[in-house]
C-alpha cells in the first residue's frame, strides 16, 4: 500500500532552521474560515506558554499570515472569560449562521459551543458548560444539512477514540441524545499501523455533502504515530452506513513527505479551489510543536461509483509563515 515508505525518506520539516521556526505557524488541529476576501486561521496552540484559549491569524494568499489589525496576538476565546474549560483547549471550528458566529472546541475533554456577534470574538457562553456533560467527548464538527438540520460529529471514548454523530440543536447548544449513533469501527490496516501501538483512534472529523452523498473525512492512528493520516467514508445519510474508500489514506507521509499528517479541515479558497489545512510533526524525530500545512485537494467525479474521489496535490503543499520574517 502507498502508506508504506522507506525509512530513509527525508521529511521537509527535518530541514528547518531556528530562523524558519520563527516564521512557521504552529497550530495543530487547524481550521480556516473564509470571510470577505480574507482567510482566518485558528487551531490548537502549539507553542508553550501564554494563556489557554484560541488565537487567530489572517491572510489574503494562504502563504503569509499576520495578526488582525496589527495586534500582538488576537485571542478569540480565553479561559475564564465566560467560557467553559480550564485545560486542554483543542480542535476548534469556526462557522457562521445568520448574524451569529460560532466556535466549537474541546476543553477538559468535553465539546463546547461559544458564540460572538463578531468573527474575531470574543466568543463566550451565556451559560457556561459543555455540549454534552454526560460523558467525555472531543473533536467536534458541526455540519448543516440542506434541510436546515445540524449534526454534531465528534469523538467518544470506549477503549479507544471512535466517531459518533447526533442531531444538534444549535439554538440550545445540545445534541438530541436519542439520535446519537456511532459511525464505524476501526477496520482498515492504515488506521492502525505498527509504528506506534495504541488503542483504536479515529478522530478529527470534517463533513461535506455533494450530489446527495455525505463525505466524512477523518484521521486515524495516535497523533504521535508517524503514520497519522487522513481518509474518508461515504454515505447516503448523515448517520451512515459509511463506506470507507479504497484509495485511503489520501493524506499520509508517503504522499506529502512529512510525518504525522492529518487532523484538519476543508475550505474553498478565494481562487475556487478546494483546500485542506492540517498539521504535521515537528520533524522526523520530534512530534511537537506540530507545524501547520495547507494543500490543494483534487475532487474528481467517478461516474461508475456515483461519487467523488479525492486526492491531495502533494507538489503544491503550502508552508504558511508569519509576515515580517
Amino acid at each position: 500500500m502507498r502508506w508504506i515508505i522507506c525509512s530513509i525518506a527525508l521529511s521537509l520539516s527535518a530541514l528547518q532552521s531556528p530562523a524558519q521556526d520563527r516564521q512557521e505557524l504552529f497550530f495543530a488541529d487547524p481550521t480556516i474560515f473564509v470571510h470577505e476576501g480574507t482567510y482566518y486561521l485558528t487551531g490548537t496552540r502549539g507553542m508553550p506558554g501564554g494563556v489557554n484559549g484560541f488565537s487567530v491569524l489572517e491572510s489574503r494568499d494562504l502563504k503569509t499570515w499576520s495578526t488582525p489589525a496589527g495586534s500582538k496576538e488576537q485571542m478569540i476565546l480565553t479561559q475564564g472569560a465566560q467560557t467553559f474549560g480550564t485545560k486542554g483547549f483543542w480542535a476548534p471550528q469556526l462557522f457562521r449562521e445568520k448574524d451569529t458566529y460560532y466556535l466549537t472546541y474541546t476543553a477538559n475533554e468535553q465539546t463546547v459551543l461559544a458564540t460572538s456577534p463578531s468573527l474575531l470574538g470574543p466568543y463566550t457562553q451565556e451559560t457556561v458548560g459543555p455540549i454534552d456533560p454526560s460523558e467525555k467527548n472531543i473533536d467536534s464538527y458541526v455540519f448543516k444539512d440542506d434541510d436546515g438540520r445540524f449534526y454534531l460529529y465528534h469523538v467518544r471514548f470506549d477503549n479507544g477514540n471512535y466517531l459518533w454523530v447526533a442531531e444538534f440543536d444549535l439554538e440550545k447548544g445540545r445534541i438530541k441524545p436519542e439520535t446519537l449513533k456511532k459511525c464505524f469501527d476501526q477496520t482498515e490496516p492504515w488506521e492502525a499501523t505498527p509504528a506506534y501501538k495504541s488503542v483504536p483512534i479515529m478522530e478529527g472529523p470534517t463533513v461535506m455533502k455533494l450530489k446527495g452523498k455525505y463525505y466524512l473525512f477523518y484521521s486515524a492512528n495516535h497523533f504521535e504515530n508517524i503514520d497519522y493520516s487522513m481518509g474518508y467514508a461515504v454515505a447516503d445519510s448523515p448517520y451512515g452506513p459509511w463506506k470507507k474508500q479504497k484509495e485511503n489514506p489520501i493524506l499520509h507521509r508517503s504522499i506529502v513527505n512529512e510525518n504525522g499528517s492529518g487532523h484538519g479541515d476543508f475550505f474553498e479558497g478565494l481562487d475556487g479551489r478546494l483546500y485542506y489545512v492540517y498539521h504535521v510533526h515537528y520533524n522526523q524525530q520530534q512530534v511537537t510543536p506540530r507545524r501547520t500545512r495547507i494543500v490543494p485537494v483534487n475532487k474528481k467525479w467517478d461516474p461508475k461509483a456515483g461519487l467523488y474521489r479525492f486526492s491531495v496535490q502533494a507538489d503544491e503543499v503550502i508552508v504558511p509563515v508569519m509576515a515580517g520574517f
